[in-house]
């Protein structure tokens, strides 16, 4: 590349380590140090950290983000694939439109959207209010329950899972599938045989792009689970909130090995990037 283009991404790289390498190499440290607070002075090396691994709330903490990471994955999964299917499969001329319709959603702000979710599973709703001025009494009281939880994840990160499964399809040769139905293949065969293997890339580009989610945040359990629902990112809110910076440091760097360790496995699964163009 042109030295003189090198030094467009001099601010880039500037951000980059101020504002993403030195808080990882700043928590890394803190996860081995004692302090109080804000206040090193009087800080020393220590393992002590490593004690809030095995505290109940932590493994509580942590077997609830998994187990209910792993079923909104899974239900991505089956109505991702299903509407990137069909989406792929249809002969309609403004598929983009419809995929621009599918994100849109995700450039609003998260919390809002979460809120106004919080809203209608609530007992007095604005959807109940206006069902109820045509005679229709809807009643609606789930906030605070893993259900609700496991519907926000669901909504929110649903187009993680269609985009890569869409993009994999799309890039099926149709001539590979017309050769399979005239080598004497049914529909059915033709899709587990041929389609399912093929797109498979996608399917688990978009698993990890929205299991990593569902996981590690907090934002979601926290307003619909109103505080009942407590997950991993939850446990790391509240010690950063109780200004113990050091144990907080110590779970946020394993969560961040977790998650590297699997954008590590989406690079090996699909090196070009096709599922994500």
């Amino acid at each position: 590349m042109n030295k003189s283009y090198k030094k467009l991404a001099i601010p880039y790289m500037v951000w980059l380590y101020a504002l993403a390498l030195l808080p990882i190499v700043i928590m890394i440290a803190l996860s081995f140090m004692n302090s109080e607070g804000v206040d090193f002075s009087s800080s020393s090396f220590s393992f002590n950290n490593f004690l809030q691994i095995g505290e109940k709330s932590t493994r509580v903490a942590f077997f609830n983000s998994l187990w209910i990471a792993l079923v909104a994955t899974i239900i991505c999964a089956i109505l991702g694939y299903v509407v990137a299917y069909k989406l792929a499969r249809s002969k309609m001329h403004n598929k983009f439109l419809i995929l621009t319709l599918l994100i849109l959603p995700m450039w609003s702000n998260i919390l809002l959207r979460t809120e106004a979710l919080g809203n209608i599973m609530s007992p007095q709703n604005i959807l109940s209010d206006l069902l109820s001025k045509v005679g229709i009494n809807l009643v609606i009281n789930i906030k605070g329950t893993y259900l609700a939880v496991l519907i926000g994840l669901v909504l929110t990160y649903l187009p993680f899972m269609i985009l890569p499964i869409y993009n994999t399809l799309e890039k099926i040769d149709p001539s590979i599938e017309e050769a399979a139905l005239d080598l004497g293949l049914t529909e059915s065969q033709k899709f587990w045989k041929i389609i399912l293997p093929m797109s498979s890339k996608g399917i688990v580009t978009g698993t990890i792009m929205t299991f990593l989610p569902c996981f590690s945040g907090f934002a979601i359990p926290e307003i619909l689970g109103n505080g009942n629902i407590v997950l991993i990112g939850n446990i790391i809110d509240a010690l950063f909130r109780d200004m113990n910076y050091n144990a907080g440091s110590l779970i946020g760097i394993i969560i961040l090995v977790i998650i590297t360790g699997m954008i590590m496995i989406i690079n090996k699964v699909d090196k070009g990037g096709e599922t994500l163009i």
